[in-house]
């Protein structure tokens, strides 16, 4: 089910880098200007129609990640993106990994990549939004 309004996307940096943080938000500069989809980066998760997760999630932020998804509006569509994300990339061995994003909650779209560029960003949301 498509949505007939302009896509609002929530946020949530589990850890790692930083480096997909990056590139996410360098889909809001003019170069790939994500406004022109309508996509607006919503604070609250309440008034998002997809949440965008990046980095590991570790057992700190576990129970932040579940409260965040529980507050999404149905249909729940989250966007997993990176190698931390979808694996737990350099991380997975680390005593604090929880587990990719999946095993946490559904993931709609993954969009792999270390970081991943920006127009894979921009696609994964628009997949996910179909």
């Amino acid at each position: 089910m498509s949505i007939k309004k302009s896509p609002w996307v929530s946020f949530f940096n589990a850890g790692g880098c930083n480096g997909c943080t990056l590139e996410v938000l360098a889909c809001t500069n003019p170069r790939y200007d994500v406004s022109r989809f309508g996509i607006e980066i919503k604070a609250s998760a309440k008034h998002a129609d997809v949440l965008v997760v990046t980095g590991i999630v570790n057992k700190q932020n576990k129970s932040r990640l579940l409260n965040i998804y529980e507050q999404l509006a149905e249909p729940k569509r989250v966007v997993a993106i990176g190698a931390c994300a979808l694996t737990g990339g350099i991380y997975k061995d680390s005593h604090a990994h929880a587990g990719p994003v999946d095993k946490i909650i559904p993931v709609t779209v993954f969009v792999p990549g270390c970081p991943p560029r920006p127009e894979s960003i921009i696609k994964g949301i628009l997949e996910a939004l179909k």
